[in-house]
């Protein structure tokens, strides 16, 4: 997953570079590869990151409930004394 997630990164910013060298010369094919390099990394990289980064991580400890309120209050009181 990590390897795929390289390829897809640099394949994005190699798009992107690439379409601002050949820009100068011509617009139109400069423009696609821009475009296609940020919709790479907006719409196939960003959600395989996102699902690398969260996957088997319990969600309900990062959502803001009472519970945990409680326990940063605890956190940031023993931090004041």
């Amino acid at each position: 997953m990590r390897i795929v997630l390289f390829i897809f990164f640099f394949l994005a910013v190699f798009l992107a570079s690439y379409g601002f060298y050949i820009r100068q010369e011509d617009i139109a094919t400069g423009e696609l590869c821009i475009g296609l390099g940020v919709t790479t990394l907006f719409f196939i990289w960003m959600p395989i990151f996102v699902y690398y980064r969260w996957k088997g991580k319990d969600v309900k400890e990062y959502m803001l409930n009472e519970e945990n309120i409680l326990k940063m209050r605890k956190h940031t009181n023993k931090k004041k004394v």
